[in-house]
């Protein structure tokens, strides 16, 4: 049904894509703009231009009203700056200032699992719950708690960031600088370097993966993994048994931590469904501290899948916009 309320553009920017979309009252996206985001070798100034370019893509077709930005890092309480982001080149990045003065428009910053979280609250899996965890897994882990029905941000507003927890010492190295980052072992990237890893080992098992890639291992990417399981392919979905398994882990010492009554699992690999999220919920029963006398939460996907992130943003500077004639919020 149309609606006379303005639409906002929502950017979620990953590690590996930024996804820009406008987005009404009622979470509908109306229209996307999808460009690779640059590699993290590049000057930040690309990355902000990425974005700027993605939203001038949507303002020729719509009128936009404000953007919200969900950005893959570390954003400060003020939602001003990106402190550090593992993927990407910003370090101490005033984002929100320099975006408002390129694109003009009123812009709110957050992290992208923050996001993801308000959309599926108000939109997508966890509406009517209070206490939710809820997980992205994409080039990395991002994460969110909301607590009480709203979402948790930390004294700096750097709470969530649960992808960097250690889960093996001395263990694979990460982007971060650390060792044994979760992220390590259930990620887009696990996914896909323990894909390419059999394909340069020649392993008889992964004939199909070869055959999707016509033999080269850096055309492998986490959505032909998942196609590949999906279609049936033994060794793809042995792969996604293990990184849902690693999955079901951490979430297992997320729950002891913070008892949610839901964990709510989106970004690109969730598109595997229960070939991911099955091990992992085996892995939670397995793992978790005072099984058999515990409440259990579900693990579901996220209901907005890969867009759950770029409607949250949206629905974020929405609440931000002031009406003509109306004091600004406190």
């Amino acid at each position: 049904m149309p609606t006379d309320e303005p639409l906002t553009a929502g950017v979620d920017i990953g590690g590996t894509k930024v996804l820009a979309g406008t987005v009404d009252v009622d979470g509908q996206v109306h229209d996307l703009a999808r460009l690779l985001t640059p590699h993290r070798s590049k000057e930040p100034r690309v990355v902000l231009d990425t974005i700027v370019e993605a939203v001038e893509v949507l303002r020729e077709r719509s009128t936009i009203a404000a953007v919200g930005v969900g950005a893959a890092g570390f954003v400060d309480a003020a939602g001003e700056r990106v402190l550090f982001a593992p993927h990407l080149s910003w370090r101490n990045e005033p984002l929100r200032e320099r975006l408002e003065d390129r694109l003009g428009l009123p812009v709110h910053l957050d992290n992208d699992a923050n996001a993801t979280a308000w959309a599926e609250l108000c939109f997508g899996a966890a509406r009517g719950r209070r206490h939710v965890l809820c997980l992205t897994l994409g080039t990395g882990i991002g994460g969110a708690l909301v607590i009480d029905g709203g979402v948790f941000r930390g004294a700096h507003g750097m709470a969530g960031e649960f992808g960097h927890l250690q889960v093996v010492p001395d263990g694979r190295r990460c982007e971060c600088g650390n060792r044994g980052c979760w992220e390590q072992y259930s990620s887009g990237n696990a996914l896909v370097r323990e894909a390419r890893e059999l394909l340069e080992a020649e392993s008889p098992v992964a004939v199909r993966l070869r055959e999707l890639v016509e033999g080269d291992p850096r055309r492998l990417t986490g959505p032909v993994v998942t196609q590949a399981a999906q279609e049936g392919d033994r060794a793809a979905q042995e792969i996604l048994r293990g990184v849902g398994a690693w999955l079901g882990t951490g979430v297992a010492g997320l729950v002891a931590a913070f008892d949610p009554e839901l964990v709510v699992v989106g970004g690109g690999v969730s598109a595997a469904g229960d070939l991911l999220l099955g091990p992992a919920r085996e892995a939670l029963s397995r793992t978790l501290t005072g099984r058999g006398y515990r409440p259990e939460p579900p693990v579901v996907a996220a209901e907005l899948g890969a867009s759950a992130g770029m409607v949250g943003a949206a629905s974020l500077v929405r609440g931000r916009l002031v009406p003509p004639g109306s004091d600004p919020p406190l």
